[in-house]
């Protein structure tokens, strides 16, 4: 069996299931969420998802890097020692694992969500180590021959 060279899916045919908010989370209202995964890495570390969000008020905790681009609807986060910021339908924004937001979502919101772990400093140097002595294919360009 071979490995494809991509994945694709249209963000609207992701069957989304229920993904309740933590209780203890919620700060007003009643949020119901819902996610679906649509895709992982083939060495499992990153994952893909649709999230959605009805109207509330909770604090999010994130454990892993976490990107996102807003597909629907807004959501205003409260970070501290940061201004709040509207995230509206064509907006993407990078939350840093180990850290805290407020999420107020006025009405409902719907967004694309690219979740990596946070890699320790002995492991971000093994890989870059791993990198630097892998093979590279004929005719492959990084980032530092362009």
């Amino acid at each position: 069996m071979t490995t494809p060279v991509f994945e694709s899916v249209h963000l609207d045919d992701v069957l989304l299931e229920p993904d309740p908010i933590d209780p203890a989370w919620i700060l007003e209202g009643n949020p119901v969420a819902r996610s679906g995964r649509w895709s992982q890495s083939l060495d499992t570390t990153t994952t893909s998802w649709v999230w959605d969000c009805t109207a509330g008020r909770f604090n999010w905790y994130f454990h892993e890097d976490e990107t996102i681009y807003v597909i629907e609807g807004e959501v205003i986060i409260t970070a501290e020692g940061q201004e709040p910021c509207t995230l509206r339908a064509g907006h993407a924004a990078l939350f840093y694992a180990g850290t805290r937001s407020e999420w107020c979502v006025p009405r409902y919101v719907r967004k694309h969500a690219i979740l990596r772990p946070h890699m320790s400093k002995p492991v971000l140097f093994a890989l870059k180590v791993s990198r630097k002595f892998s093979s590279k294919p004929a005719g492959h360009l990084s980032r530092s021959t362009l």
